[in-house]
């Protein structure tokens, strides 16, 4: 059986007016057929209006899966890492981060696989103890390029560096020409992971495990390239052979 690959959900806030609070659950397309094309079986995990309602039912959930991919979505909730909102930073879903943050943890423990895309490697970051920038250009000086480009979305915009003695490197070599949607970064890396990937301007591009191949996180979005890209496509199938060897 192909392996199955949980995706946290994200929520859609504007509602049918004739449907009051019938919010809809749903994960990005383009994951949802990156995971289908590279052999695996995706399935949506919703977060719930109260986290206590599955807090003891996150062991169950990471059992059910092969592997745990965290896409883009909402900022994450600076309160996570024992800071106060700054007035830059967008919306917050402390209930979607709550969850997420419990999801990782757990699939840490027992070892399954993880990829994260964008707010992924921000969320992941966080859950291992580490911290962001909650806005790119009112806290960090060093930026100098645009990442949260103004053109399309599928279109490539900056360059990234990477980090020869990782795992991003054999997958895709010293050096990648990437889309940029953020406006959010890893400020301090967490302890177990390790930088595999640079922006020219310094801003971590991607992280994964400090000892092993179990976590890969990156800040761009390689689910709006695979399809013209083999490379990127590279990302979903290393990751689901990973997650097959889990089952």
């Amino acid at each position: 059986m192909k392996p199955i690959i949980g995706i946290p959900s994200d929520q859609l806030i504007e509602t049918n007016p004739r449907m009051p609070g019938d919010y809809l659950a749903y994960a990005p397309h383009d994951v949802k057929e990156a995971i289908y094309a590279a052999g695996g079986i995706p399935i949506i995990l919703p977060f719930p209006e109260k986290f206590g309602d599955v807090k003891n039912d996150i062991k169950g959930i990471i059992e059910m899966i092969d592997g745990l991919m965290i896409p883009g979505g909402p900022d994450v909730d600076p309160l996570f890492y024992n800071e106060e909102p700054i007035p830059e930073i967008g919306m917050t879903l402390g209930i979607k981060d709550e969850f997420e943050i419990a999801l990782i943890q757990e699939a840490i423990k027992v070892q399954k696989p993880i990829l994260g895309i964008c707010r992924g490697i921000q969320v992941l970051n966080v859950a291992l103890g580490g911290t962001l920038y909650q806005d790119l250009i009112s806290q960090n000086p060093n930026v100098k390029i645009q990442h949260a480009q103004a053109t399309l979305g599928h279109f490539k915009t900056h360059h990234i560096k990477i980090e020869q003695n990782s795992n991003l490197f054999d997958l895709l070599g010293e050096k990648a020409l990437v889309n940029s949607r953020h406006h959010q970064a890893i400020k301090q890396v967490a302890e177990g992971l390790i930088v595999a990937a640079t922006s020219p301007d310094g801003v971590v591009e991607a992280v994964e495990s400090e000892d092993s191949n179990q976590i890969l996180a990156v800040q761009w979005h390689p689910e709006n390239l695979w399809q013209n890209d083999k490379e990127q496509f590279k990302l979903f199938t290393d990751f689901v052979e990973r997650s097959s060897e889990k089952k």
